[in-house]
């Protein structure tokens, strides 16, 4: 099964007429790269909301941002007479200074409403162990969630994986026909050739022993299966557990030098044309296993 780097999750609860929200997304990275935005209540918590999350996640670049929302009325806010009085005063100074008039009452109080710091409260906000248990199962579902996400991304990863590998597959298989062609080809090429020459003559034998050779040059059995087993090999990394993004790296590597060598040993049209087909989709493999947990 395959896990994707890429993930978003969310999650809210509500405690104590304020709403906690937590956001965590991830993209790849070839360690754990972790970054976080937390509320001021919650610092004291954040070596251990670290710990609970990269525990579970692992690997990737990981942004987790947690915020507070209260509601819009706060109970034992009170309006601060001193601001009031401040913005006053400022308000006819700047009218003064500029020569407009002097704001009405009713002006005065739609602008100053708007203003900050107009309100205070009286209550001090708290960080209890209640509240700390909600903060932690908010941080689990959304986790939980961008796991989910990873679950998802990491199946199409998968599916996609499957359609390149038979893909190469069978541009491998479409090759041999070529393969079985260009002994005869070569042989009239280098016979043609001779019979330019005329009057020279040569000996049958010891054209027979270098075309031998030089045909067992351009030999590709060994690339073919080594090839064959790579691609047996990375399906079967693909069904083992998660985590194996590095080693699908490393076999899509010694497929791409089979390949190569399979290409620079191709000295017909339609063997390299099939070649550079294989090396597309290896393409999208590498780039695509980047993503792989």
């Amino acid at each position: 099964m395959i896990l994707s780097m890429t993930g978003y999750g969310n999650a809210t609860a509500e405690y104590n007429n304020k709403k906690i929200h937590v956001e965590i997304k991830s993209l790849n990275s070839k360690a754990l790269d972790f970054s976080t935005r937390i509320a001021p209540i919650y610092r004291e918590k954040e070596m251990e909301i670290r710990k609970m999350v990269s525990t579970v996640l692992e690997r990737g670049k990981i942004d987790l941002c947690i915020w507070t929302e209260r509601e819009a009325t706060v109970a034992g806010a009170i309006i601060n007479p001193d601001v009031v009085k401040n913005y006053v005063q400022q308000l006819r100074d700047i009218s003064s200074n500029i020569g407009i008039a002097v704001p009405s009452t009713l002006e005065m109080w739609q602008i100053i409403t708007r203003l900050p710091e107009l309100t205070q409260t009286n209550t001090t906000e708290e960080f209890t162990e209640d509240e700390w248990e909600v903060l932690k199962d908010t941080v689990s579902q959304a986790t939980e969630a961008l796991m989910n996400f990873r679950r998802q991304e990491g199946m199409a990863l998968e599916i996609k994986f499957n359609k390149n590998i038979d893909t190469i597959e069978n541009l491998l298989a479409s090759i041999e026909p070529y393969e079985q062609s260009r002994v005869t080809k070569i042989r009239k090429r280098l016979e043609e050739r001779l019979a330019e020459l005329k009057g020279v003559d040569y000996d049958k034998n010891r054209l027979e022993q270098e075309l031998i050779y030089y045909i067992e040059k351009l030999d590709i059995n060994e690339e073919k299966q080594r090839l064959t087993n790579h691609l047996n090999y990375f399906r079967e990394t693909m069904a083992s557990k998660p985590g194996q993004g590095k080693k699908l790296g490393f076999i899509a590597q010694e497929m791409g030098r089979e390949i190569n060598t399979t290409g620079s040993k191709s000295n017909q049209a339609e063997m390299q044309n099939i070649v550079v087909k294989m090396k597309d989709e290896l393409e999208q493999i590498k780039e695509q296993v980047l993503n792989v947990m």
